[in-house]
């Protein structure tokens, strides 16, 4: 059942299920053990090319993202620019996104990484990340998940400069 709300759709069993989605919820998907290995997955795989890769798990959307109707690609999207993933020198950096009360993963890509890469392929990614995720292997989504972005930036970015590491490797981990 559907309700509208200021010209978008409010769902009330998505309403229902990012109100359920506690912390607790996230801290079992996503311990700090996985959270280690996730920082890990992301720094070795920035060894290998110039892209920057920066990882964030939202368990729910506050109430007013909600009552506005706001989807996980605008989540991203709002969430790639408060992080200023979009800021690095070379228009390479890339955001992964989990949002769990929704279970759904969106990778944004900057300008500079996106033309290269093609809407199509970071699709890919996130189906895949989403299907280990149902199976509740948050772990495995999330290193499969590094390790696909990092495969298609070594192809877009290859090794040309030495600018080091300009986005944290920590995965962010939101409500």
């Amino acid at each position: 059942m559907k309700r509208t709300h200021g010209g978008k759709g409010m769902d009330i069993a998505r309403l229902y299920r990012h109100l359920a989605c506690t912390r607790w919820h996230v801290r079992r998907a996503f311990p700090p053990r996985t959270l280690v290995a996730i920082e890990r997955a992301i720094a070795e795989a920035e060894s290998t090319h110039d892209g920057q890769i920066r990882f964030v798990v939202e368990g729910a959307l506050d109430g007013a993202a909600l009552l506005a109707g706001q989807t996980p690609r605008e989540r991203a999207m709002e969430l790639f620019s408060l992080l200023r993933v979009w800021d690095t020198a070379a228009d390479n950096g890339v955001l992964v996104y989990i949002l769990l009360a929704d279970h759904a993963v969106e990778i944004v890509a900057d300008r500079g990484i996106h033309a290269e890469a093609g809407e199509g392929a970071w699709a890919a990614v996130c189906r895949d990340m989403e299907a280990a995720c149902a199976r509740g292997d948050f772990l495995a989504a999330a290193k499969e998940g590094v390790t696909q972005v990092a495969r298609r930036l070594e192809h877009a970015t290859r090794r040309r400069h030495a600018r080091g590491n300009e986005l944290p490797d920590a995965p962010i981990v939101l409500r």
